[in-house]
């Protein structure tokens, strides 16, 4: 600590003008010369260090003015995109009800064709049934019609052939009968 003040007393008693010597003591020596750089940056600084600072501050103005236009721009360019959005967002609305509407119409048209066609299945398969039906009631009745009468002919053959004479004999009476009705009317 000593040195110190002694340094500071030392910066009290400058030897006179003429004189030009070398100061050995270095925190003197330090202060002194720290003191005049400063004193000369700021006279001859200020004007550069002021132009810098001016610069630095016309930059940054210009950046901020930069970026509030463009944050301007970007925020009509979001209000733009939220229009379209809404818009979109209404179009899609509109396109799903049209869809749901459209898949109900395909769907009410799609049981409704099913139904009719299970109708006129259902139409077709009991005219087959009916039709089938009054064919085979035909056949059955051929068929019976036909028995019958093979059985009546064979019935009335067989009569035939075991009756002829009794048929030539009736038929001889009857001849008989009439030869005696005319006899009578003439």
């Amino acid at each position: 600590m000593k040195n110190v003040t002694d340094s500071f007393v030392f910066l009290g008693h400058w030897p006179s003008a003429g004189s030009f010597g070398f100061n050995t003591d270095i925190l003197a020596t330090n202060l002194i010369n720290l003191s005049v750089v400063i004193g000369v940056l700021i006279f001859f600084g200020k004007g550069v260090l002021k132009d810098l600072l001016d610069n630095r501050k016309q930059r940054i103005l210009i950046t901020i003015r930069n970026s509030e236009e463009l944050r301007k721009g970007a925020i009509e360019q979001l209000e733009k995109a939220r229009v379209r959005l809404r818009k979109v967002e209404l179009e899609a609305d509109e396109y799903r009800t049209n869809g749901y509407s459209e898949i109900e119409r395909e769907k009410e048209n799609l049981i409704n064709a099913t139904c009719d066609s299970l109708e006129r299945l259902e139409n077709y398969k009991n005219e087959t049934l009916d039709f089938e039906k009054q064919r085979a009631m035909n056949q059955v009745r051929q068929r019976v019609f036909q028995q019958a009468l093979q059985g009546a002919l064979g019935t009335l053959n067989s009569c035939l052939n075991m009756n002829t004479e009794l048929h030539f004999r009736t038929i001889r009476a009857n001849i008989g009968i009439l030869g005696a009705m005319e006899e009578i009317t003439d």
